[in-house]
């Protein structure tokens, strides 16, 4: 459990870190476009780029314009890909600041905002996994809460005390408790499920029946009563 706990805060401020880092990239971005001069440079060589791997290999063109004062700039994009996305003596548009040009960059969508639609998709993906938890969370508790004050309890029948193998920590399955219960108004079997139990509760269970407190209105709504079982130490 603390092991879930972890992944959950770690996600969302892992997550957050992220957005935060891309909203400070869209605005130096930003700042960059507005105060950049424009010059005409031409693709001069295509540098390869080989991953730790060696299984992977992207080109990132190198560009040499000449800045407002006359002199030869050459940079290297931050940008590569395979195939390569420019060819050797294509014309490019080059945006630079007139005080660093060597930190001159291509004038493209991705060569700019490249960085910034990254990470910004990754700190997305990180904060929605880390927050939806917390959400989850809330909503079990809140519904928890609400059956205790108004479900209705009824005796169902136990089936299994079994490993949920959809679900592992560290290689962990927790186990769970799975019931069932024939609505005597409906004539309909509902099938419960408790909550993960993350020791073998097989040797505490000693009847064939367990309590269950459901939402009549929507029986999907449940809890196991677990309260039988003893406290993880």
């Amino acid at each position: 459990m603390k092991t879930l706990k972890f992944i959950k805060y770690f996600f969302t401020l892992l997550g957050g870190a992220a957005l935060f880092g891309t909203y400070s990239a869209y605005n130096s971005t930003a700042e960059f476009i507005a105060t950049s001069i424009t010059a005409d440079g031409t693709v001069v060589k295509l540098l390869k780029s080989q991953s730790s791997s060696k299984k992977s290999i992207t080109y990132r063109p190198l560009v040499q314009f000449t800045d407002e004062t006359g002199t030869l700039i050459k940079f290297s994009s931050s940008t590569s890909s395979n195939p390569p996305s420019y060819s050797v003596g294509e014309s490019v548009e080059v945006l630079y600041k007139q005080q660093s040009p060597q930190q001159a960059k291509i004038k493209g969508f991705f060569s700019i905002w490249g960085g910034v639609i990254i990470y910004g998709a990754i700190g997305t993906v990180l904060f929605l996994v880390g927050g939806s938890s917390f959400v989850i969370d809330i909503r079990k508790r809140n519904v928890r809460k609400h059956l205790k004050l108004h479900g209705t309890k009824i005796e169902a029948d136990i089936q299994s005390a079994e490993k949920n193998t959809t679900f592992s920590v560290n290689g962990r399955n927790p186990y769970r408790v799975i019931c069932q219960w024939e609505n005597p108004s409906t004539s309909k079997v509902h099938v419960f499920t408790s909550e993960n139990i993350w020791f073998d509760p097989n040797d505490y269970i000693k009847s064939d029946k367990i309590t269950v407190l459901i939402d009549k209105r929507s029986p999907k709504k449940h809890i196991v009563d677990l309260s039988f079982l003893p406290e993880i130490g």
